[in-house]
């Protein structure tokens, strides 16, 4: 039974990853296969199946609405003339692609991350990272790796306030837990910024003997970066709150990585304008009468109206409440619902910015339905890749519901996999939380799926509670790199469909290797706990 349960995870790495399927083929077999194996091994009925595929059906519709946003913000950047513009100003900053790298995907995508989450940061700085000069395979895997140590807390803390809801509300134990997540990615998080530069240069760079040095001589930098940003979270982990370490940690060293490139601290002295250049699209630096906060503007909109929608109470239950397409008790079934607050939606958000955006740039709205038209167009196929993704994702968790009274496909999973390693459960847990990830595509969900049996483990191998937990979060965010449906979405939007494979066989590495840090330190910290 155990292979059936883990058919989920193997089916979509077999078919994707090894035989290169495109997604929608590849999971379209992972989703039938499984479905079938819910109804025959795990005698699902007929009726949770069917409410199960409805349940993927509406839960698509938000991710595509996002995707639609992001879309729609880099068409009409593009059409405004703003990506250039911004570009340009990247480049006054500075022309080394590493040195953008950790500004783009990792500090202003942590920041995206600490404002919306749902997958948004990945959507929104590939295509920035593509009008750079990255490849479109480049930009996607690098903003997916980066989309990681940030997403441990999410949108302000969602993943310790909804995903451990289950195990605990309350909030000294929550930010206990959010303190240990600092404290452990104080050691393995700090190195994000330096795996990101190693995989621009020896993955993505060009094939030549510059390769180590390009690499080493920024090592100081990047561990600079990696540790301002570490310590920040950790110190506004134990003076402030979780909920605000994924907002004001990727703000405060993106203020200090401006600083130390205007007065190039720890910077090489020899500054490689385009070492790395993994595209054929040439940088102009021609001038545009268009100002740089007014190419920004549609950005810095989202993410005020991000930051606003999520901070303020009042403002947040109303749009929470009115305009809700959510659908509850789906086919009669308390445990299968789909969430979809419209207003509070950062698709809704990222809208409403493109067309502010458009009005402070072009002060003409005539381009907003032909370009709306055309992104529609452009995303029935990634539309069918998630469908199936999540029907195979909604049976998987739904698989609780059963006649053979057994435990959910994942829940079957963790307790044979505890049966066995709780001894050394501490560098398991970040594992099981990437798993969760992995098939779910969410930190939270992993974490509300997870986080009760991680605790008990925990408690059986008498390890600390707070710190498994912790483990488990970082793991699942570590998830966002490999989640299927995470990736399909991010190659719609750089126009990759058909590659998911590719990228998932490139962010695989970085993604176990993230976990094991994280497992090897937990392991050292009940040393000494």
């Amino acid at each position: 039974m155990i292979i059936v349960a883990l058919s989920a995870v193997i089916l979509p790495l077999i078919l994707l990853g090894v035989i290169n399927m495109p997604a929608t083929k590849g999971m379209s077999i992972s989703a039938l296969i499984v479905l079938i194996e819910g109804f025959l091994f795990w005698k699902m009925p007929a009726k949770v199946l069917l409410a199960s595929i409805f349940q993927s059906i509406h839960k698509a519709l938000p991710i595509l609405w996002i995707l639609f946003g992001a879309l729609m913000m880099l068409n009409v950047l593009q059409h405004t003339g703003a990506i250039d513009r911004i570009n340009s100003g990247f480049h006054t900053l500075s022309a080394d692609m590493r040195i953008q790298l950790i500004l783009v995907a990792f500090l202003f995508g942590g920041l995206i991350e600490g404002v919306s989450g749902f997958g948004t940061p990945a959507m929104v700085t590939a295509p920035l990272m593509i009008a750079l000069g990255f490849s479109p395979m480049a930009a996607v895997t690098l903003a997916l790796v980066a989309d990681s140590t940030p997403a441990s807390f999410g949108a302000v803390g969602t993943p310790l306030t909804v995903g451990l809801s289950n195990v605990s509300e309350k909030a000294d134990f929550l930010n206990a837990i959010g303190q240990r997540i600092t404290q452990l990615d104080l050691l393995a998080g700090t190195f994000m910024p330096l795996i990101l530069v190693f995989m621009l240069v020896f993955v993505f760079g060009k094939n030549d003997e510059h390769k180590q040095k390009d690499f080493l001589s920024l090592i100081p930098w990047t561990i600079l970066i990696g540790l301002a940003y570490s310590l920040l979270a950790l110190l506004i982990s134990f003076v402030v709150s979780y909920e605000f370490v994924s907002i004001l940690a990727p703000f405060g060293a993106i203020i200090l990585a401006i600083i130390t490139i205007k007065f190039k601290i720890l910077l090489p002295k020899t500054v490689f304008t385009n070492p790395w250049s993994t595209s054929k699209k040439v940088v102009t630096e021609e001038k545009s009468s268009m100002s740089l906060l007014t190419a920004w503007s549609p950005y810095i909109v989202v993410i005020l109206m991000l930051l606003a929608t999520r901070t303020i109470q009042p403002l947040k239950e109303f749009l929470v409440k009115n305009v809700n397409l959510s659908w509850q008790n789906i086919l009669g079934y308390s445990q299968i619902n789909s969430d979809w607050e419209f207003l509070y939606s950062p698709g809704t958000l990222l809208t409403i910015s493109v067309i502010i955006g458009l009005l402070i740039q072009v002060k003409s709205l005539k381009s907003f339905l032909p370009t709306a038209k055309k992104v529609v167009l452009s995303m029935k196929s990634t539309a069918l890749a998630l469908i199936v993704t999540l029907i195979m994702v909604q049976i998987f968790t739904n698989s609780e519901i059963n006649l053979a009274k057994l435990p959910s496909m994942p829940m079957y999973i963790a307790e044979i996999i505890s049966k066995y390693l709780s001894s050394i459960w501490i560098i398991i847990a970040p594992f099981l939380g990437q798993l969760g990830s992995f098939v779910t595509g969410s930190t939270t969900v992993s974490t509300l799926t997870f986080g009760q049996i991680q605790a008990d483990i925990a408690v059986n191998a008498n390890v600390s509670k707070e710190l498994v937990l912790a483990a488990q979060l970082i793991g699942a965010a570590a998830g966002n790199m490999i989640c299927v449906h995470n990736i399909v979405s991010v190659s719609s939007v750089v126009g990759l469909s058909g590659q998911e494979g590719n990228i998932l066989r490139k962010t695989v590495l970085p993604a176990l290797l993230y976990s094991l840090l994280v497992g090897i330190v937990g392991f050292d910290f009940t040393l000494f706990i």
